[in-house]
C-alpha cells in the first residue's frame, strides 16, 4: 500500500516515523510538505503516555532531551483558575495510598471533616518533587510498594519533528517539497487519487494522511466532511504564543495561569521558554492580549508574539474515504491539559490497529470515526470542568460558570459532588485521580466521604496521613535537582 502524508510538522513526522518503524515491509510512504507553510507551536508541554511512543521508535530518554532541548514534566500547576490567589496541580501518579475500592481521598475527605487531614497534596510525591524543582527515576518510592515518580516531558515542538524526520528518512519514508495546488478525487468512489503539487508533480495514493493543520486540505477541502464547532462549551477563540529566555531555576511542571479573559501557558525548555496566552476575543482585544502576555512573562522575549486563531471543535469524520486527519486536521482542543501531541499519538496507535487490508472497510472506518469521537469528548469535558469549576469575577468567568455544560460532564461533576465518586470509562484518557484533583483544586468538595474510611479508627487515620506525609518529604529531601539530572544526560 501507499501511503501519502500531506503536512510535516510533529503530526506528519510522528505518522511517518511510527508507520515505518511497526509497518516498513508493507508500506511505501511519502510525506509532502512545503517549507511556505509554518507549524504552529513554540514549545509543546506532553502527558505520560509519550514515553512509550518513544520507546516503540526506540529513542532513548537521554538521545530524546538532547534532540529537542527537552525537560521533565511532573505535572500541570493551575494559578488563578478557582480565583485569584489560589493554585493546584494536577500531578502525574498516585496520591496517597490505595485504600481499595473506596480510594485515598476519601480517607483524606474523613480527615478533612474532622479538621485534620492538611493539603491533598501533601501526599503526592510529584507534587511535592514538582514544587521542590527535583527529578530523578524512581519506580517506587524506597522500601516500600509505593509508585514514585512518573514524569512526561516538555519538548521543542520543531526539533521533535526534525529528530523524527531524520529517523523516518532513514528508515526510508521518501520527502517530497513542494506545496499542494489541488487534489484530484476518483469520480466514481469520491476518494483521493491523488495530489497535484505546484510543480506539476502528481503523486498518487491508496491512504492519505492528512497532517495540513487547521487547513485540514484533505479532509475538509477535498472530501468535505463538516466540523462540529464546540465554542459555545470553549469559548476562547485566539493564542498568542512568543519564546523567551530560559528559567533558573528549571521548573519539572508546566504552568497555566487564568487571567481576566483567557489563560496563559509556560513551558520550561533547557535552551528557552515556551509561553502563550489562549483568549475570547468577545471580552479581549488582540492588542490588549499582547500587552497582558508581555507584562506577565516571567522572562525576557526572544521574538515578536504570534497570533493563532482557532475553533475549538472536531471534525465529524477523522476518517472519512481513504483519508484520516491527524493532528489539528481533525479537530482542536486548546492545550490546556497538553493533550494534543497525545491525540496525535493514540489516532496513530487506533489508525495501526484497524489499518486496511485488500481495500477500505466501512466497518474498520466507523469504528474509528465512533473511537475518536468518544476520545474528543471525553478530555473536552475534562477542559470544560477547569472553566466551569470557578470562582472568578470577571464576565467571562462568570459566563463560563453559568453556561450550560454537556450532560456526560453534568452527571460527573454531580457523582463526586454529592459523594466524592468518579469511574473511568473503558479506554478514557484521564484517570480517577486526575478528576479528583481538579475537582478539589477548584473548590468541589464532596457532601460525604464513602462508608468504608471509617474503617480506620481516628487514630489509625492520623497515623496513615502522617506516615505518607513523613515519607515523602523524606524522599523528595533525598533527590537531585531537576537541572543536575538534566546535566548529566546532556554530559
Amino acid at each position: 500500500m501507499k501511503v501519502v502524508i500531506v503536512g510535516g510538522g510533529s503530526s506528519g513526522w510522528m505518522a511517518a516515523s511510527i508507520l515505518t518503524r511497526l509497518m516498513n515491509q508493507q508500506l511505501d510512504i511519502t510525506l509532502v510538505e512545503s517549507e511556505q507553510v509554518g507549524t504552529v507551536g513554540v514549545g509543546e508541554a506532553t502527558i505520560p503516555p509519550i514515553t512509550h511512543f518513544n520507546r516503540v521508535l526506540g529513542i532513548s530518554e537521554a538521545e530524546f532531551l538532547k534532540q529537542t532541548q527537552g525537560s521533565i514534566k511532573l505535572g500541570i500547576e493551575f494559578s488563578d483558575w478557582y480565583q485569584p490567589g489560589q493554585s493546584y496541580m494536577h500531578a502525574f501518579g498516585q496520591i496517597g495510598k490505595n485504600m481499595g475500592l473506596a480510594g485515598f481521598h476519601h480517607n483524606w475527605l474523613k480527615a478533612k471533616s474532622e479538621g485534620q487531614g492538611g493539603d491533598f497534596w501533601d501526599y503526592s510525591l510529584n507534587y511535592q518533587a514538582a514544587k521542590a524543582n527535583k527529578f530523578t527515576h524512581l519506580n517506587t518510592i524506597p522500601n516500600t510498594q509505593l509508585q514514585g515518580l512518573v514524569q512526561a516531558y516538555h519538548l521543542d515542538a520543531g526539533l521533535y519533528a526534525a529528530y523524527l524526520r531524520q529517523l523516518s528518512e532513514k528508515q526510508g519514508v521518501k520527502r517530497v517539497e513542494g506545496f499542494v495546488e489541488s487534489v484530484t478525487l476518483v469520480p466514481e468512489t469520491g476518494f483521493i487519487d491523488s495530489l497535484v503539487l505546484q510543480s506539476g508533480q502528481k503523486i498518487q495514493g491508496d491512504l492519505f494522511i492528512d497532517c495540513s493543520g487547521f487547513r485540514g486540505l484533505l479532509i475538509e477541502g477535498a472530501l468535505k466532511t463538516g466540523y462540529e464547532d464546540w465554542r459555545h462549551w470553549l469559548p476562547c477563540d485566539r493564542a498568542l504564543a512568543i519564546p523567551s529566555e530560559k528559567l533558573d531555576p528549571l521548573p519539572p511542571y508546566t504552568r497555566s495561569i487564568a487571567h481576566n479573559a483567557g489563560w496563559q501557558w509556560q513551558i520550561p525548555l533547557q535552551h528557552r521558554t515556551g509561553n502563550g496566552l489562549v483568549y475570547c476575543s468577545d471580552y479581549l482585544s488582540d492588542e490588549q492580549a499582547q500587552e497582558l502576555l508581555l507584562k506577565n512573562l516571567s522572562s525576557d522575549p526572544l521574538a515578536e508574539p504570534k497570533p493563532i486563531r482557532f475553533t475549538t471543535g472536531r471534525r465529524v469524520k477523522q476518517w472519512h474515504k481513504n483519508c484520516v486527519a491527524l493532528g489539528l486536521s481533525s479537530g482542536f482542543l486548546e492545550p490546556l491539559e497538553s493533550t494534543s501531541l497525545h491525540m496525535v499519538q493514540s489516532g496513530l496507535v487506533r489508525l495501526i490497529k484497524l489499518f486496511p487490508q485488500n481495500g477500505i472497510s466501512p466497518v474498520d472506518v466507523e469504528e474509528y470515526n465512533r473511537q475518536s469521537k468518544v476520545e474528543f469528548e471525553r478530555i473536552r469535558d475534562f477542559i470544560i470542568l477547569h472553566y466551569v469549576l470557578n470562582n472568578r469575577p470577571e464576565a467571562f468567568w462568570q459566563r463560563c460558570r453559568t453556561m450550560p455544560i454537556p450532560d456526560s460532564l453534568a452527571h460527573k461533576i454531580e457523582l463526586f459532588r454529592e459523594g466524592g465518586k468518579v469511574f473511568r470509562e473503558q479506554d478514557e484518557l484521564f484517570t480517577e485521580v486526575a478528576w479528583y484533583q481538579v475537582m478539589i483544586g477548584q473548590g468541589l468538595l464532596p457532601q460525604k466521604y464513602h462508608p468504608l474510611a471509617d474503617s480506620l479508627t481516628t487514630e489509625q487515620q492520623a497515623d496513615l496521613l502522617t506516615g505518607l506525609k513523613t515519607l515523602i518529604d523524606r524522599t523528595v529531601q533525598q533527590l537531585p535537582t531537576h537541572q543536575s539530572f538534566l546535566d548529566k544526560i546532556m554530559a
